[in-house]
């Protein structure tokens, strides 16, 4: 049966395999809209009555559709490789064997939560406070999410150096307000948790009444770690996070937990100071430990280590996980298929073995050198808008300049492979193979204490649709898994690509100068570079586009929070604005013959709209309004336009049209 299995997922991966790729394409237009009114409808309308989201999905938009590509090629690699043979490379065994184990269900249902075992009993056997930081330290190192965050990261006022940092966490909810705010619909949605938690418990083995008492001990516990918790707004300000203190510092701000013994089960190397990023929530958290008996803290631990496993378990685990987190929370109407599922665990616990193939396969030997070709682009025109900012005064102009000119390009995939031969994966134990993997990952976290940052590491795999800016590394980094079309794609002409992908380039570099990157210099430190006339004349400008984006709707009834998006907006609106100008500098003038009837100015701006085509489910619109700091695709697109006279020269807008705004906002 499972030869038969896999023949079959073979045929279907093929088959996918040979669907055009999403492309820029004239046809996904609404003609029949008013570019000046609604650009977004104008330039996406018609994708978006084609595209509604998939039943296994809560948000479908273009990197989606890139995304699923992705998954259909690295199923096709990791079935090859699941399929054994003499012939495998020690990657091909990790992934291929990983990706096996995930696949047979009927081995998950015979196990059972038998893999569990070992640490629910750990848990049961805690005495004392040393035992729980023990367990706590266990759960932490195969990737639990209880109580706090521990790990490495870089000083952010000594930014060559690596040392150790704790943070607030330990809920199960996407943000504090979500145990907090006291409307109708976030009651409702608490109710469900509870039952959530309520069946989750049941299923290993606790009678009804018992497993609804131990839902409402983690519902109080986790509200009350919500309750320390800073919100999403102050954890932007890289100051608010940033308190570096000694450890016995950190002993006095909680002394309920034996951190000497925590560090100790990490695995910690020893340091002797570290960044405590939110001092109040450790308060907070010895205030809920020093109350709460031991034995309310074992039903949390209890928690949170089968929701970390909660997609590695039986069927009923799996269900019930969706029900709640993806359908109630997002929406979503299906439960994903076991491969896609069984990919991304792949993608996300050996992502750099995976990603090594996926580069094999995808992006060629030229891939860096076109991207950086265009990147040099972007990089001289954000020099030249620097140079002609009317309100920077010199002595910041310098500065922010050498910042620019410091910033290096991580184009595709890292230039040194991880190892993985030491991390164990069979082909019979998807949780132990989770485990394992979740182990190796926590110890080179950890082991970086103390020493020198490396530049060369990625914080995304290879396949990844997205891309970052690090301000403590003053780098870019584009994965080779968004470096294709319609973001970037070679049969298309320069205004297309300058609108795509060069917009995203200009957004990254960008963010090296929006509200939190421009507290770090081009060494990556935490310096108050700016003059204070300059910061003042910033703030300003970024204001603007807080009161811009706080108008717009997220979801029905749920307006967008302009101090949580400003990063993201200013970021776009600094990008197209710098890749509008390398654009302009690659036709040098020269009129262009219009495509599809449109002018290259045309086309630039049709090209970043089409990137940010989406559908969303409401619970999932609900849930970006309050959580993440981009806005959405609508938003980004409008958003930016309505504030940039060379598109309204383009369409040919006037005053008083909706993609025309009165106060018209710009910092870069």
């Amino acid at each position: 049966m499972p030869v038969r299995f896999l023949l079959i997922a073979l045929s279907c991966g093929a088959m996918l395999l040979a669907q055009t790729p999403p492309r820029f394409d004239a046809a996904h237009m609404d003609r029949g809209a008013n570019p000046c009114v609604d650009f977004y409808q104008y330039a996406c309308g018609t994708w978006m009555a084609k595209n509604p989201v998939p039943p296994d999905l809560a948000v479908w938009g273009r990197m989606a559709e890139v995304a699923e590509q992705n998954r259909v090629i690295l199923r096709d690699i990791l079935e090859k490789a699941a399929a054994g043979g003499a012939g495998r490379s020690a990657v091909e065994q990790k992934i291929g064997d990983h990706y096996a184990a995930c696949m047979d269900e009927r081995a998950v249902e015979e196990r059972g939560i038998a893999p569990l075992k070992p640490d629910l009993e750990r848990i049961a056997a805690i005495k004392d406070r040393a035992g729980f930081a023990a367990v706590v330290a266990r759960l932490h190192r195969i990737g639990a999410a209880a109580l706090f965050r521990f790990g490495s990261m870089s000083d952010m006022k000594d930014s060559v150096r690596m040392i150790a940092g704790v943070d607030q966490g330990g809920l199960s909810l996407p943000d504090r307000d979500y145990y907090l705010k006291d409307d109708a619909r976030s009651t409702e949605l608490r109710a469900a948790y509870q039952t959530h938690l309520r069946r989750m418990i049941a299923l290993l083995g606790e009678k009804p009444e018992d497993a609804a008492a131990k839902a409402q001990v983690v519902m109080e516990l986790e509200t009350g770690l919500a309750r320390a918790s800073l919100d999403r707004v102050t954890l932007r300000d890289p100051a608010r996070r940033y308190h570096k203190m000694t450890r016995h510092e950190l002993g006095s701000l909680a002394p309920e937990v034996p951190w000497d013994r925590y560090f100790a089960e990490a695995g910690a190397p020893a340091f002797d100071t570290l960044n405590i990023a939110v001092p109040p929530f450790f308060r907070g958290l010895d205030e809920l430990l020093n109350r709460t008996p031991l034995d309310k803290w074992k039903v949390y631990l209890t928690w949170h280590l089968v929701n970390s496993q909660a997609e590695n378990l039986p069927a009923a685990f799996v269900n019930e996980n969706f029900d709640f987190f993806g359908k109630r929370l997002l929406g979503m109407r299906e439960l994903r298929p076991r491969w896609k599922r069984c990919v991304a665990a792949v993608d996300g616990e050996l992502g750099e073995a995976l990603g090594q193939k996926y580069v094999e396969r995808t992006f060629g030997a030229d891939g860096k050198t076109r991207t950086l070709k265009m990147v040099e682009a972007l990089e001289q025109a954000l020099a030249k808008d620097i140079e002609e900012l009317p309100w920077m005064t010199p002595a910041t102009r310098k500065r922010a300049a050498a910042k620019l000119h410091a910033i290096t390009n991580k184009i595709g995939y890292p230039e040194k492979w991880r190892d993985y031969s030491s991390v164990a994966i069979t082909r019979d134990d998807v949780v132990g193979n989770s485990v394992r993997a979740g182990e190796f990952a926590w110890n080179r976290r950890v082991a970086k204490i103390g020493t020198a940052t490396d530049p060369k590491e990625w914080g995304m795999t290879p396949p990844t649709v997205n891309a970052y800016y690090s301000p403590s590394q003053n780098n870019i980094n584009f994965p080779a898994g968004i470096l294709q079309p319609p973001f970037f794609d070679r049969s298309m002409d320069d205004a297309v690509n300058f609108g795509a992908i060069g917009a995203i380039i200009g957004h990254e570099l960008t963010h090296g100068f929006d509200d939190q990157g421009r507290k770090f210099d081009a060494q990556g430190n935490l310096s108050d570079w700016w003059t204070a006339e300059d910061a003042r004349e910033f703030e300003k400008r970024a204001e603007c586009f807080v009161r811009q984006y706080a108008g717009y709707e997220g979801a029905p009834g749920v307006k967008l929070n302009g101090k949580l998006t400003l990063g993201e907006n200013a970021a776009d609106g600094g990008g197209v604005r710098v890749a509008y100008m390398a654009l302009l500098s690659t036709l040098s003038g020269k009129p262009a013959a219009k495509i599809d009837g449109f002018s290259p100015e045309q086309r630039f701006f049709l090209g970043w709209a089409q990137v940010w085509c989406q559908n969303r489910t409401e619970e999932f619109a609900r849930r970006q309004a309050v959580t993440d700091p981009h806005s959405p695709g609508k938003w980004r697109v409008n958003g930016v336009v309505s504030s940039m006279p060379e598109f309204q020269k383009a369409f040919g807008c006037t005053q008083g049209q909706p993609m025309v705004r009165e106060e018209a906002c710009r910092v870069w």
